[in-house]
């Protein structure tokens, strides 16, 4: 006969332990917060909220602590210089962050910086786990259920609301607790170590700024339909006219104007307000009083000379690779083969390809393997490409085996 006190399934976590804290907002209040994480014991749960979709640039606009002996704080970095003093006192504590990937940077630009993470998100990827999100992560290892319906919220918003202060407390309430069962079971695994090795990459990269893509307006959704040079150059103006109006307005670009709207006026090119103002996307108000700007932008791209046109820069690196068997057939049988590989290893421990080794990694080194190709050059290989010491002990054997053309060492013994 069941027991009754025992819940039939996850337990919702609705409101954090503590009671939800109101966000620190000044430079007392900060030194308090800084004072008390000192005091704190253990590993510090660490997460950031920004304003995707709604900013254009990506800072944090809420910061949520927790340490043992400290509770839970949230930090509303927007009236502070910055949080140096906290991150000082945080030097040599292991910060534990959910997708570490994407709240490094803003953290960084408030002067936090870690010097031993553990990213729970990476930890269940390497440990197996098919659902690494923070809210599935919680219910099959704690037995609590996380709600994550504002985790696309304008967090840009002031005041906060309550709910959505405590949606952010809860975010890092059982973030150690996490940590401590996702690191006994890549212990248990054997994998403990390669999880360092991951982590430790990702502390050396977390000041390091977003790498700056070469002509960014060539991603643009939809861009594949614009043809010729004369019309990439008006979606190029229009791209970087609204790029600065949504700098200057501190708003994401797509809010100012949707891609969509950029394609069908360059694919039309109107030279008149009326006709521009009929196109889709351009409905909108605030779209409607930048008609000048949208109208500009067009005449200079139509008065460009023809060598100041966009020309198709050379890609660094393998083509794309459907365009393989067209242009190398030996270099598209050797990729298939390596990735077989990658796959058949990555199930024999358990771990996603991607995790493995860089997929961009595999292409290059099918592309171009080394001249000599043995487990040591392959190695050095993708060392060099950035590949770890555990992914490289992993693949590296397997891969030299099949680099060689079959067909030709067949050939070679007849």
């Amino acid at each position: 006969m069941p027991d009754p006190s025992e819940p039939d399934g996850p337990v919702p976590l609705t409101a954090p332990r503590d009671g939800t804290p109101r966000p620190v907002e000044s430079t007392d209040e900060l030194a308090e917060v800084v004072a008390r994480m000192a005091g704190g014991t253990g590993p510090v749960a660490v997460d950031a909220e920004r304003a995707s979709g709604y900013r254009y640039t990506q800072r944090a606009y809420l910061v949520q602590l927790r340490r043992q002996g400290a509770g839970t704080v949230l930090i509303d970095p927007m009236p502070l210089a910055d949080l140096r003093t906290l991150d000082a006192a945080l030097a040599d504590s292991e910060w534990v962050l959910h997708a570490a990937s994407q709240d490094l940077a803003c953290l960084a630009e408030l002067g936090m910086r870690p010097r031993r993470l553990f990213d729970t998100e990476l930890a269940a990827r390497l440990a197996g786990f098919e659902r690494v999100g923070l809210a599935a992560l919680t219910e099959n290892l704690l037995g609590f259920t996380l709600e994550k319906h504002h985790s696309a919220a304008d967090w840009s918003t002031r005041p906060l609301p309550e709910s959505w202060l405590t949606y952010a407390a809860l975010d890092v309430e059982m973030l150690t607790d996490l940590r401590d069962h996702l690191a006994a079971e890549l212990e248990r695994q054997g994998k403990a170590a390669w999880a360092a090795e991951e982590f430790a990459a990702l502390v050396a990269t977390a000041d390091r700024p977003p790498r700056v893509r070469p002509d960014p307006w060539r991603r643009t959704s939809g861009i594949h339909r614009v043809r010729g040079a004369r019309a990439q150059s008006r979606v190029r103006s229009l791209w970087y006219a609204r790029d600065g109006v949504a700098a200057r307005r501190d708003s994401a670009p797509g809010r100012v104007l949707p891609d969509s709207a950029i394609i069908a006026a360059a694919e039309l090119d109107p030279k008149d307000e009326k006709t521009l103002l009929g196109l889709p996307g351009f409905g909108g108000r605030s779209v409607r009083r930048l008609a000048r700007v949208w109208l500009d932008a067009l005449d200079e791209a139509r008065a460009l000379p023809d060598e100041a046109l966009p020309v198709n820069q050379p890609v660094e690196g393998p083509p794309p690779p459907h365009r393989w068997a067209e242009r190398d057939p030996v270099a598209a049988a050797r990729l298939q083969r390596c990735r077989q590989v990658v796959v058949g290893t990555a199930e024999a421990h358990t771990l996603p390809p991607e995790n493995l080794i860089s997929p961009d990694f595999i292409r290059r080194l099918a592309w171009a393997p080394p001249d000599e190709v043995s487990p040591q050059t392959v190695g050095d290989t993708l060392r060099g490409f950035g590949a770890r010491a555990w992914q490289i002990g992993l693949i590296a054997e397997g891969l030299a085996e099949v680099l060689p053309d079959p067909s030709a060492a067949g050939a070679g013994e007849a």
